[in-house]
Protein backbone atom coordinates (compact mmCIF):
# COMPACT_ATOMS: atom_id res chain seq x y z
CA UNK A 1 0.00 0.00 0.00
CA UNK A 2 1.28 3.45 -0.93
CA UNK A 3 0.97 6.02 1.87
CA UNK A 4 0.39 9.76 1.65
CA UNK A 5 4.07 10.57 2.11
CA UNK A 6 4.98 8.09 -0.65
CA UNK A 7 2.51 9.93 -2.88
CA UNK A 8 4.52 13.10 -2.45
CA UNK A 9 7.70 11.24 -3.38
CA UNK A 10 6.05 9.96 -6.53
CA UNK A 11 5.53 13.46 -7.87
CA UNK A 12 8.88 13.80 -9.62
CA UNK A 13 8.53 10.43 -11.30
CA UNK A 14 5.05 11.35 -12.46
CA UNK A 15 6.24 14.57 -14.03
CA UNK A 16 9.07 12.82 -15.82
CA UNK A 17 6.60 10.29 -17.24
CA UNK A 18 4.26 12.94 -18.68
CA UNK A 19 2.97 12.07 -22.13
CA UNK A 20 2.95 15.12 -24.35
CA UNK A 21 0.99 13.67 -27.28
CA UNK A 22 -2.55 14.98 -27.77
CA UNK A 23 -3.75 11.81 -29.55
CA UNK A 24 -5.85 9.45 -27.44
CA UNK A 25 -5.34 5.68 -27.67
CA UNK A 26 -8.06 3.90 -29.67
CA UNK A 27 -9.30 2.09 -26.55
CA UNK A 28 -10.14 5.45 -24.98
CA UNK A 29 -11.58 7.13 -28.05
CA UNK A 30 -14.51 4.75 -28.34
CA UNK A 31 -15.30 4.97 -24.65
CA UNK A 32 -15.34 8.76 -24.89
CA UNK A 33 -17.89 8.75 -27.70
CA UNK A 34 -20.19 6.38 -25.84
CA UNK A 35 -19.90 8.22 -22.53
CA UNK A 36 -20.86 11.57 -24.01
CA UNK A 37 -24.16 10.35 -25.36
CA UNK A 38 -25.85 11.34 -22.10
CA UNK A 39 -24.28 14.81 -22.14
CA UNK A 40 -22.59 14.52 -18.76
CA UNK A 41 -19.00 15.66 -18.25
CA UNK A 42 -16.47 13.21 -16.89
CA UNK A 43 -14.60 13.73 -13.62
CA UNK A 44 -11.34 12.06 -12.65
CA UNK A 45 -11.30 11.66 -8.88
CA UNK A 46 -7.77 12.15 -7.58
CA UNK A 47 -7.44 10.68 -4.09
CA UNK A 48 -9.60 7.87 -2.73
CA UNK A 49 -9.62 8.76 0.94
CA UNK A 50 -12.68 9.00 3.20
CA UNK A 51 -14.01 12.31 1.93
CA UNK A 52 -13.70 11.33 -1.71
CA UNK A 53 -15.18 7.87 -1.34
CA UNK A 54 -17.82 8.55 1.33
CA UNK A 55 -19.06 12.01 0.36
CA UNK A 56 -18.05 13.01 -3.17
CA UNK A 57 -18.31 9.79 -5.14
CA UNK A 58 -21.70 8.62 -3.79
CA UNK A 59 -23.12 12.04 -4.76
CA UNK A 60 -22.66 11.48 -8.49
CA UNK A 61 -25.83 9.36 -8.55
CA UNK A 62 -27.77 12.59 -7.84
CA UNK A 63 -25.89 14.61 -10.47
CA UNK A 64 -27.45 15.56 -13.79
CA UNK A 65 -24.38 16.96 -15.54
CA UNK A 66 -21.47 14.93 -14.17
CA UNK A 67 -20.23 11.36 -13.95
CA UNK A 68 -17.15 9.54 -12.67
CA UNK A 69 -14.88 8.90 -15.64
CA UNK A 70 -11.56 7.97 -14.02
CA UNK A 71 -9.84 7.29 -10.70
CA UNK A 72 -6.36 8.17 -9.44
CA UNK A 73 -4.81 6.55 -6.37
CA UNK A 74 -1.52 5.25 -5.04
CA UNK A 75 -3.27 2.16 -3.67
CA UNK A 76 -3.98 -0.54 -6.28
CA UNK A 77 -6.56 -2.21 -4.03
CA UNK A 78 -8.58 1.03 -3.91
CA UNK A 79 -8.44 1.39 -7.67
CA UNK A 80 -9.73 -2.14 -8.06
CA UNK A 81 -12.45 -1.80 -5.43
CA UNK A 82 -13.85 1.57 -6.47
CA UNK A 83 -13.21 0.96 -10.15
CA UNK A 84 -15.48 -2.08 -9.95
CA UNK A 85 -18.05 -0.28 -7.78
CA UNK A 86 -18.35 2.70 -10.14
CA UNK A 87 -17.82 0.81 -13.39
CA UNK A 88 -14.56 2.60 -14.20
CA UNK A 89 -12.59 0.56 -16.77
CA UNK A 90 -9.00 -0.41 -16.04
CA UNK A 91 -7.86 1.93 -18.83
CA UNK A 92 -9.23 4.80 -16.76
CA UNK A 93 -7.51 3.93 -13.48
CA UNK A 94 -4.25 5.78 -12.80
CA UNK A 95 -1.48 5.77 -10.23
CA UNK A 96 0.25 8.95 -9.13
CA UNK A 97 3.28 7.98 -11.20
CA UNK A 98 1.30 7.87 -14.46
CA UNK A 99 -1.17 10.64 -13.59
CA UNK A 100 -0.10 12.80 -16.53
CA UNK A 101 -1.50 10.23 -18.96
CA UNK A 102 -4.90 11.80 -18.30
CA UNK A 103 -3.91 14.21 -21.07
CA UNK A 104 -4.68 11.45 -23.57
CA UNK A 105 -8.05 10.42 -22.15
CA UNK A 106 -10.92 12.30 -23.85
CA UNK A 107 -13.38 10.91 -21.28
CA UNK A 108 -11.86 13.20 -18.63
CA UNK A 109 -13.14 16.77 -18.73
CA UNK A 110 -12.55 17.74 -15.10
CA UNK A 111 -10.03 16.62 -12.48
CA UNK A 112 -11.29 16.70 -8.89
CA UNK A 113 -8.33 16.98 -6.50
CA UNK A 114 -9.29 15.40 -3.15
CA UNK A 115 -5.84 15.07 -1.56
CA UNK A 116 -3.95 16.40 1.47
CA UNK A 117 -3.55 20.17 1.16
CA UNK A 118 0.19 19.87 0.49
CA UNK A 119 -0.66 18.13 -2.81
CA UNK A 120 -3.38 20.47 -4.05
CA UNK A 121 -1.17 22.86 -5.99
CA UNK A 122 0.89 20.12 -7.62
CA UNK A 123 -2.00 18.10 -8.96
CA UNK A 124 -4.15 21.08 -9.87
CA UNK A 125 -1.32 22.55 -11.92
CA UNK A 126 -0.54 19.23 -13.60
CA UNK A 127 -4.22 18.76 -14.44
CA UNK A 128 -4.42 22.24 -15.99
CA UNK A 129 -1.30 21.57 -18.02
CA UNK A 130 -2.90 18.34 -19.21
CA UNK A 131 -5.71 20.43 -20.65
CA UNK A 132 -8.32 19.57 -18.02
CA UNK A 133 -10.60 21.78 -15.97
CA UNK A 134 -9.98 21.50 -12.22
CA UNK A 135 -12.11 21.21 -9.09
CA UNK A 136 -9.89 21.42 -6.01
CA UNK A 137 -10.99 20.78 -2.46
CA UNK A 138 -10.74 23.47 0.18
CA UNK A 139 -8.54 24.81 1.64
CA UNK A 140 -7.16 25.67 -1.77
CA UNK A 141 -3.45 25.31 -0.99
CA UNK A 142 -0.71 25.67 1.59
CA UNK A 143 -0.08 29.34 0.85
CA UNK A 144 -1.27 32.30 -1.16
CA UNK A 145 1.77 31.84 -3.40
CA UNK A 146 0.64 28.30 -4.25
CA UNK A 147 -2.92 29.51 -4.83
CA UNK A 148 -1.70 32.08 -7.33
CA UNK A 149 0.37 29.45 -9.15
CA UNK A 150 -2.77 27.32 -9.53
CA UNK A 151 -4.72 30.27 -10.91
CA UNK A 152 -1.90 31.11 -13.33
CA UNK A 153 -1.71 27.52 -14.61
CA UNK A 154 -5.46 27.38 -15.26
CA UNK A 155 -5.39 30.76 -16.99
CA UNK A 156 -2.45 29.74 -19.20
CA UNK A 157 -4.29 26.56 -20.21
CA UNK A 158 -7.59 28.41 -20.75
CA UNK A 159 -9.22 26.02 -18.30
CA UNK A 160 -11.52 26.69 -15.34
CA UNK A 161 -10.41 26.27 -11.73
CA UNK A 162 -13.09 25.85 -9.07
CA UNK A 163 -12.69 25.38 -5.31
CA UNK A 164 -14.87 22.86 -3.49
CA UNK A 165 -16.91 25.19 -1.29
CA UNK A 166 -19.93 22.88 -1.12
CA UNK A 167 -21.93 25.19 1.17
CA UNK A 168 -22.35 27.66 -1.69
CA UNK A 169 -24.66 25.07 -3.28
CA UNK A 170 -26.62 24.09 -0.17
CA UNK A 171 -30.22 25.47 -0.31
CA UNK A 172 -30.20 26.98 3.19
CA UNK A 173 -26.92 28.79 2.67
CA UNK A 174 -28.19 30.04 -0.69
CA UNK A 175 -31.36 31.29 1.04
CA UNK A 176 -29.32 32.88 3.85
CA UNK A 177 -27.32 34.87 1.29
CA UNK A 178 -30.53 36.05 -0.37
CA UNK A 179 -31.94 37.12 2.99
CA UNK A 180 -28.72 38.99 3.83
CA UNK A 181 -28.92 40.86 0.50
CA UNK A 182 -32.65 41.62 0.90
CA UNK A 183 -32.17 44.24 3.62
CA UNK A 184 -34.76 42.60 5.87
CA UNK A 185 -32.45 42.59 8.91
CA UNK A 186 -31.20 46.12 8.33
CA UNK A 187 -27.59 47.25 8.21
CA UNK A 188 -25.19 44.40 8.91
CA UNK A 189 -23.45 44.84 12.25
CA UNK A 190 -22.00 41.56 13.60
CA UNK A 191 -21.27 38.18 12.06
CA UNK A 192 -20.22 35.41 14.43
CA UNK A 193 -19.29 31.84 13.73
CA UNK A 194 -18.09 28.78 15.63
CA UNK A 195 -16.84 25.76 13.71
CA UNK A 196 -15.08 22.81 15.29
CA UNK A 197 -14.93 19.14 16.19
CA UNK A 198 -12.84 17.00 18.51
CA UNK A 199 -9.89 15.79 16.48
CA UNK A 200 -8.30 12.49 17.43
CA UNK A 201 -4.74 11.26 17.13
CA UNK A 202 -6.05 9.17 14.24
CA UNK A 203 -6.90 12.30 12.24
CA UNK A 204 -3.85 11.60 10.09
CA UNK A 205 -2.39 14.30 7.87
CA UNK A 206 -4.73 16.97 9.28
CA UNK A 207 -2.57 17.11 12.42
CA UNK A 208 0.67 17.38 10.41
CA UNK A 209 1.28 21.01 9.42
CA UNK A 210 3.65 19.98 6.63
CA UNK A 211 0.69 18.33 4.89
CA UNK A 212 -2.26 20.42 6.09
CA UNK A 213 -0.85 23.95 6.14
CA UNK A 214 -2.46 24.59 9.53
CA UNK A 215 -4.93 23.25 12.04
CA UNK A 216 -8.57 23.91 12.83
CA UNK A 217 -8.73 27.23 10.97
CA UNK A 218 -7.55 25.76 7.67
CA UNK A 219 -9.69 22.66 8.01
CA UNK A 220 -13.06 23.50 9.63
CA UNK A 221 -12.80 27.21 10.50
CA UNK A 222 -12.55 28.12 6.83
CA UNK A 223 -16.29 27.43 6.53
CA UNK A 224 -17.00 30.27 8.95
CA UNK A 225 -14.53 32.58 7.24
CA UNK A 226 -16.01 31.92 3.83
CA UNK A 227 -19.51 32.39 5.25
CA UNK A 228 -18.52 35.75 6.74
CA UNK A 229 -17.43 36.90 3.30
CA UNK A 230 -20.45 35.62 1.40
CA UNK A 231 -22.97 36.76 4.01
CA UNK A 232 -21.53 40.25 4.41
CA UNK A 233 -20.75 40.54 0.70
CA UNK A 234 -17.51 42.44 1.27
CA UNK A 235 -13.85 41.82 2.02
CA UNK A 236 -12.22 42.46 5.42
CA UNK A 237 -9.64 45.20 5.86
CA UNK A 238 -8.10 44.16 9.19
CA UNK A 239 -7.76 41.06 11.35
CA UNK A 240 -6.66 40.35 14.90
CA UNK A 241 -6.33 36.76 16.11
CA UNK A 242 -5.43 34.79 19.22
CA UNK A 243 -4.17 31.21 19.33
CA UNK A 244 -5.53 29.27 22.33
CA UNK A 245 -3.72 25.94 21.95
CA UNK A 246 -2.40 23.61 24.59
CA UNK A 247 0.92 22.57 23.08
CA UNK A 248 1.33 19.79 25.62
CA UNK A 249 -1.58 18.00 23.94
CA UNK A 250 -0.01 15.44 21.54
CA UNK A 251 -2.61 16.31 18.89
CA UNK A 252 -1.34 19.85 18.57
CA UNK A 253 2.42 19.56 18.23
CA UNK A 254 2.43 21.31 14.85
CA UNK A 255 -1.11 22.67 14.31
CA UNK A 256 -3.40 25.00 16.25
CA UNK A 257 -6.38 23.80 18.24
CA UNK A 258 -8.49 26.93 18.89
CA UNK A 259 -8.06 30.13 16.94
CA UNK A 260 -10.18 33.18 17.80
CA UNK A 261 -10.28 35.94 15.19
CA UNK A 262 -11.98 39.30 14.69
CA UNK A 263 -12.31 40.83 11.23
CA UNK A 264 -13.16 44.44 10.41
CA UNK A 265 -15.08 45.24 7.19
CA UNK A 266 -15.36 48.49 5.20
CA UNK A 267 -19.07 48.92 6.05
CA UNK A 268 -18.26 48.93 9.76
CA UNK A 269 -19.45 45.35 10.29
CA UNK A 270 -17.25 43.01 12.31
CA UNK A 271 -16.94 39.23 12.24
CA UNK A 272 -15.94 37.08 15.19
CA UNK A 273 -14.76 33.60 14.25
CA UNK A 274 -13.85 30.62 16.40
CA UNK A 275 -12.28 27.45 15.01
CA UNK A 276 -11.56 24.44 17.19
CA UNK A 277 -10.11 20.94 17.12
CA UNK A 278 -11.23 20.20 20.70
CA UNK A 279 -14.93 21.13 20.80
CA UNK A 280 -18.03 20.70 18.68
CA UNK A 281 -19.59 23.69 16.86
CA UNK A 282 -21.17 24.32 13.48
CA UNK A 283 -23.12 27.56 13.34
CA UNK A 284 -23.11 31.16 12.16
CA UNK A 285 -25.29 34.21 12.73
CA UNK A 286 -25.50 37.53 10.93
CA UNK A 287 -26.99 40.23 13.16
CA UNK A 288 -28.30 43.48 11.72
CA UNK A 289 -29.89 46.64 13.03
CA UNK A 290 -33.37 45.12 12.55
CA UNK A 291 -32.91 41.39 13.15
CA UNK A 292 -30.74 38.39 12.49
CA UNK A 293 -30.19 35.34 10.27
CA UNK A 294 -29.18 32.29 12.27
CA UNK A 295 -27.85 29.06 10.75
CA UNK A 296 -27.48 26.33 13.38
CA UNK A 297 -26.18 23.96 12.23
CA UNK A 298 -24.87 26.01 9.35
CA UNK A 299 -22.45 24.07 7.18
CA UNK A 300 -22.57 20.32 7.96
CA UNK A 301 -22.96 17.55 5.40
CA UNK A 302 -26.68 17.46 6.20
CA UNK A 303 -29.29 18.74 8.68
CA UNK A 304 -28.91 22.52 8.25
CA UNK A 305 -31.44 24.71 10.07
CA UNK A 306 -32.15 28.37 9.35
CA UNK A 307 -34.02 30.98 11.43
CA UNK A 308 -34.91 34.58 10.67
CA UNK A 309 -35.77 37.57 12.87
CA UNK A 310 -36.81 40.56 10.76
CA UNK A 311 -38.16 43.78 12.24
CA UNK A 312 -41.17 43.28 14.49
CA UNK A 313 -41.73 39.72 13.28
CA UNK A 314 -41.25 36.81 15.63
CA UNK A 315 -38.30 34.51 15.06
CA UNK A 316 -39.31 32.15 12.25
CA UNK A 317 -37.93 28.86 11.02
CA UNK A 318 -37.13 29.45 7.35
CA UNK A 319 -35.28 26.18 6.74
CA UNK A 320 -35.39 25.06 3.10
CA UNK A 321 -36.10 21.44 2.15
CA UNK A 322 -32.97 19.65 0.99
CA UNK A 323 -32.72 16.66 -1.32
CA UNK A 324 -30.25 13.83 -0.69
CA UNK A 325 -26.67 15.05 -1.12
CA UNK A 326 -28.04 18.17 -2.80
CA UNK A 327 -25.12 20.44 -1.97
CA UNK A 328 -22.59 17.91 -3.27
CA UNK A 329 -24.54 17.20 -6.45
CA UNK A 330 -25.07 20.93 -6.98
CA UNK A 331 -21.35 21.52 -6.70
CA UNK A 332 -20.55 18.68 -9.11
CA UNK A 333 -23.09 20.00 -11.63
CA UNK A 334 -22.12 23.65 -11.40
CA UNK A 335 -18.70 23.43 -13.04
CA UNK A 336 -19.89 21.49 -16.14
CA UNK A 337 -22.71 24.01 -16.53
CA UNK A 338 -20.33 26.96 -16.27
CA UNK A 339 -17.97 25.36 -18.80
CA UNK A 340 -20.74 24.66 -21.30
CA UNK A 341 -22.24 28.13 -20.95
CA UNK A 342 -18.85 29.82 -21.23
CA UNK A 343 -19.19 31.63 -17.92
CA UNK A 344 -17.07 31.72 -14.82
CA UNK A 345 -17.96 29.42 -11.93
CA UNK A 346 -19.06 31.13 -8.71
CA UNK A 347 -16.17 29.85 -6.56
CA UNK A 348 -13.06 30.27 -8.76
CA UNK A 349 -9.46 30.09 -7.62
CA UNK A 350 -9.56 33.74 -6.60
CA UNK A 351 -12.16 32.84 -3.96
CA UNK A 352 -9.87 30.24 -2.42
CA UNK A 353 -6.93 32.63 -2.64
CA UNK A 354 -8.86 35.30 -0.72
CA UNK A 355 -9.50 32.90 2.18
CA UNK A 356 -5.89 31.71 2.32
CA UNK A 357 -4.59 35.28 2.37
CA UNK A 358 -6.85 36.06 5.33
CA UNK A 359 -5.84 32.88 7.17
CA UNK A 360 -2.18 33.74 6.67
CA UNK A 361 -2.92 37.15 8.21
CA UNK A 362 -4.69 35.43 11.13
CA UNK A 363 -1.66 33.25 11.82
CA UNK A 364 0.63 36.25 11.58
CA UNK A 365 -1.57 38.28 13.94
CA UNK A 366 -1.67 35.45 16.48
CA UNK A 367 2.11 35.02 16.32
CA UNK A 368 2.86 38.75 16.58
CA UNK A 369 -0.02 39.49 18.97
CA UNK A 370 -1.16 42.53 17.04
CA UNK A 371 -3.66 43.47 14.33
CA UNK A 372 -2.73 42.89 10.69
CA UNK A 373 -3.98 45.11 7.88
CA UNK A 374 -5.32 43.36 4.79
CA UNK A 375 -4.64 44.81 1.36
Amino acid sequence: MVGRRQMVGAVGAGLAAAILSGVAPAALQGTGRRARQDGRMGYAIVGLGNYGTRQIMPSFVHSRNARIAALVSGTPAKLERYGAEYDVPTTHRYSYQDFDRIRDNPDIDIVYVVLPVSMHAEYSIRASRAGKHVMCEKPMAMSAVECQSMIDAATAADRQLMIGYRSRFEPNNIHAIALARSGRIGAHRVFDSQHGFAASLQSGWRLDRSMSGGGSMMDIGIYGLNAARYMLGEEPTEVIAMDATDRTDPRFRTVEDRLLSTLRFPSGAVAQLVSSYSSHHNRYRLSGADGFIDADPGTPYEGQRLRLKAGDEDVRDVTRPVGPREQFAGQLDHLPTAIREGRRNIVPGEEGLADIRIIEAMYRSAAERQPVRLA
